[in-house]
């Protein structure tokens, strides 16, 4: 786990809400990660977590509130205290320093890891073919599966295509990365090989917000533990100090029931 942490959040949300019609998925989320930390974020399925994460890389627009990413506002500017949309290229080049894994692993089925691994930097960062090409092999290096630079998704099980997507996340060298239950669609075999390289991404010191299941995860990796029920943050601390001594209620019947 990290040391402690000052100066400026790396991820600051200021009262987040965010509707789906008259759906209210998120009420009012604050929160702060700091560089370098690790949050875990817990909840039932439908509790808003993925909807949160969604929102830091403006894949959805917030209905009210603010999100700033390492001091910038994300998907407005302000401009006589009120906000104004970014054009869609603004987005894009925010989105480029923040990575996300989702639960399923969205690789492109007609090209090889490498070849997924190498999409982005070429197409958005104008890298050379041979540069994406080494660092590739770097990251798949890195993710342990140096040895698959040339498999197709079909010729790799669901662990070692969201290992893919997790090279193909680092390859835009992100400030931040987002893990939206990177487990959760892979058998219980091969969930030790993800979490391996979560756990060494952490301990390189990348900032990381990870929507989990995996408590075990949580209370070894995590620096701060939110759980979250019906768009709310209920409680928050340390993943020792929710996990073992909760203080709502609510968190204690979640608990008692995954734990």
């Amino acid at each position: 786990m990290t040391e402690p942490m000052t100066g400026q959040p790396m991820v600051r949300a200021e009262r987040v809400c965010k509707d789906f019609g008259s759906n209210k998925v998120l009420r009012g989320i604050s929160l702060e990660v700091r560089p370098r930390e690790v949050m875990c974020i817990i909840g039932p399925s439908g509790s808003g977590k993925s909807t949160f994460l969604r929102c830091i890389n403006h894949l959805d627009k917030v209905s009210a509130g603010r999100l700033w990413v390492d001091g910038q506002l994300v998907g407005y500017r302000e401009s006589g205290g009120k906000l104004h949309e970014l054009r869609e290229s603004e987005v894009a080049r925010q989105r480029r320093d923040i990575g996300m894994v989702f639960q399923r692993f969205n690789l492109f089925g007609h090209r090889t890891a490498a070849e997924n691994v190498m999409e982005a930097p070429m197409t958005v960062r104008r890298a050379s073919r041979a540069a994406a090409r080494q660092q590739a092999a770097e990251l798949l290096t890195k993710v342990g599966l140096g040895d698959k630079l040339d498999a197709y998704p079909s010729e790799l099980s669901g662990g070692q295509q969201q290992r893919v997507a997790i090279a193909r996340a680092l390859a835009m060298r992100p400030k931040l990365m987002l893990f939206d239950e990177p487990t959760s669609a892979l058998d219980p075999e091969l969930v030790g090989d993800v979490l391996a390289v979560m756990r060494a991404l952490a301990e390189d010191g990348m900032t990381m917000i990870v929507v989990t299941h995996e408590m075990g995860f949580a209370r070894e990796v995590g620096d701060a533990l939110v759980f979250m029920d019906d768009g709310v943050v209920v409680e928050a601390g340390t993943p020792r100090d929710v996990l073992t001594a909760p203080r709502e209620e609510r968190t204690r019947t979640f608990l008692s029931k995954v734990l």
